[in-house]
């Protein structure tokens, strides 16, 4: 049985990742809170003492105004955290795979689908270490698999840790009657985090280098939430703004490695039925 090093066990991720693989695979993790204040050469130790196949590295700070007004916490957890396990992987020869995420792509100025392959210069924090963490991974361990993950969502369930999603954002402002807000000028994929876990299983196995990894999506993001809101059955006020940003990503590279996503409107289907809410 393969045994998997799952960063991150706790996290919204990570814990879906414990709960949907136990059985399949020889899951360990880090004692909680470890990875918060461990050095490098305690991580080195931790992993030469694990001795996996596999290091799947989830955790992260993903909050992008948590890590403005927070950089060097961030420049910990979200660079120098993988360039470690890309070290501690290239020693012991497992293999790496890391998330990143599609604010890599902030502040790209190209229409469309975007590609991996287009020169980058992210607008924040969080989408500037991503991209740093990738290019030096990458140096130490051209065999790691980067994923640039997209915006996910869950419905509380299975007893897993939950956090605020597109999902659970439109059902609490229906239930408030409350207002969101949308730009008809902003795009990006939203992705089912439990098919994202279930499609991690075949990414374990990809060729090295940086893949998006998520549900497309060809709408603007007003008339998403619009979809989700009519799938859903629900009335809510969504109200437009017009302030740009493209973060929809092209993921014929992941397909053609025979990995599919639902896309973003299909994959809501796909998570009421297996909540049973349709």
């Amino acid at each position: 049985m393969k045994k998997i090093l799952v960063t991150g066990a706790g996290g919204f991720v990570g814990s879906r990742v414990m709960q949907q693989w136990t059985g399949r695979y020889d899951l360990c993790t880090f004692p909680k809170g470890f990875l918060a204040t461990a050095g490098e050469d305690a991580v080195r130790q931790a992993v030469l003492q694990q001795c996996p196949d596999v290091i799947l590295h989830t955790a992260a700070i993903s909050d992008t105004g948590y890590c403005a007004d927070h950089p060097e916490q961030a420049y910990r957890a979200n660079v120098e955290l993988p360039v470690w396990f890309a070290r501690a992987a290239a020693e012991t020869g497992a293999k790496l795979v890391a998330f990143s995420s599609d604010q890599v792509y902030a502040g790209v100025e190209q229409s469309g689908p975007l590609p991996e392959t287009i020169p980058l210069q992210p607008a924040n924090v969080y989408g500037q270490g991503k991209l740093e963490m990738e290019q030096r991974v990458q140096a130490l361990c051209p065999s790691a698999v980067l994923l640039r993950a997209t915006w996910m969502y869950d419905l509380p369930g299975y007893q897993l840790p939950i956090r605020g999603n597109l999902l659970l954002n439109l059902l609490r402002a229906a239930q408030r009657g409350e207002s969101v807000r949308f730009s008809v000028q902003d795009f990006r994929g939203i992705t089912y985090v439990r098919q994202a876990v279930a499609l991690l299983e075949p990414a374990l196995t990809l060729p090295g280098g940086v893949y998006n990894f998520g549900s497309e999506n060809t709408k603007n993001m007003v008339l998403t939430a619009r979809q989700f809101a009519e799938t859903l059955g629900i009335m809510v006020d969504i109200q437009e703004a017009d302030w740009a940003r493209n973060l929809a990503m092209d993921c014929s590279k992941l397909r053609a490695q025979g990995i599919v996503f639902d896309t973003t409107q299909t994959g809501l289907t796909r998570c009421l039925r297996d909540y049973g809410l349709l």
